[in-house]
């Protein structure tokens, strides 16, 4: 494989690799397979496999799930990608906080630019 080549794959490769992952829940899964993925996912993120858990929830849309993952993303420190499970999960109580932090911070850094 061409050297060019091989690194232009190395910087797009993300933490999912090629897989494409939605942030829309999966369509055509029955409440019934969705119940049984989300399990999978409560058993896999008590485990220690969030990767994997968070993978399965986004399938899935299982809002609690995707607040865990984000609250697991805000021990971490990452505010940001806390912030997008909070939203994916519908959970205004948990990302207006952070947005309304962005939002000062933001307006802190355009102020002193001024």
């Amino acid at each position: 494989m061409d050297d060019d080549l091989k690194k232009l794959i190395e910087e797009k490769k993300t933490i999912d690799g090629f897989i494409k992952v939605t942030e829309s829940p999966t369509k055509n899964l029955t409440s019934k397979e969705k119940a049984i993925l989300n399990r999978k996912g409560n058993l896999l993120f008590n485990s220690g496999d969030i990767n994997t858990a968070r993978r399965i929830w986004l399938a899935t849309g299982y809002s609690d799930g995707l607040t865990r993952i984000g609250d697991n993303f805000l021990k971490t420190g990452d505010e940001l990608s806390a912030l997008k499970y909070y939203w994916l999960a519908h959970n205004k109580n948990k990302a207006m906080p952070l947005i309304e932090k962005t939002a000062n911070m933001l307006s802190s850094i355009l102020s002193e630019e001024e």
